[in-house]
């Protein structure tokens, strides 16, 4: 081949890989941008359809829960995703605790309750639920009730501390779902008793329980 012949040779061998790779790249590009942008906590939260799938246990419940107060305390979250958190939170609790918590004032006693939390210098960072093994079970008057624990660590002004809430939960007879009954700070539960309800919380978060 002549001398010619071979540098014509590799122009047209730069230009084709030139134009492949300026090709990869653009669908490399293109491909980027018609992903999905990732959701947020809030977003992720919200995206769950209770209807279709309901927290199974009371323990799934207590820590779907509380992934929706921990999105409360989110800098970035705003007024209208606190509300769409609050109604979402409303739905997990048993028809007596909603009929005491009627929507509008619950949402507005929310709003308080995060407000003050911020302007005291208070967040909640993190969650634990107790484990399914330790969940107590009974029956009373009827209905199937399930109690359990929650922790929840709280930093406040730069020091933190933990706050351990019992939870009561009892299980719907028309849809068999657990619901939220009630809760109370765990030093004011006698965890060695049957755990007779006492009532529901009127209440607008489990934060209110802990002031």
């Amino acid at each position: 081949m002549k001398p010619g012949h071979i540098r014509v040779t590799i122009i047209i061998l730069v230009l084709v890989f030139g134009l492949v790779g300026y090709y990869s790249y653009l669908t490399g590009r293109a491909r980027e941008s018609g992903k999905d942008p990732e959701m947020t906590p809030v977003e992720k939260v919200l995206s769950r359809n209770l209807s279709a799938d309901y927290p199974p246990t009371p323990k799934e419940v207590m820590k779907y829960y509380n992934d929706i107060m921990l999105c409360y305390y989110r800098d970035d979250v705003t007024d209208d995703e606190i509300d769409s958190l609050g109604v979402r939170a409303r739905d997990l609790f048993d028809p007596d605790l909603q009929a005491i918590n009627e929507v509008g004032t619950y949402l507005v006693r929310l709003h308080s309750d995060i407000n003050a939390y911020r302007e005291s210098g208070r967040k909640i960072t993190n969650s634990a639920v107790a484990s399914a093994a330790n969940v107590d079970y009974y029956e009373r008057d009827g209905f199937s009730f399930a109690r359990l624990l929650c922790s929840y660590n709280v930093s406040e002004n730069g020091n933190s501390y933990t706050l351990r809430l019992v939870y009561l939960l009892r299980k719907d007879p028309s849809d068999k779902r657990w619901k939220i009954y009630g809760w109370d700070l765990m030093e004011n539960v006698d965890l060695n008793g049957d755990g007779k309800p006492e009532g529901s919380q009127d209440a607008s978060s489990a934060e209110e329980a802990v002031k």
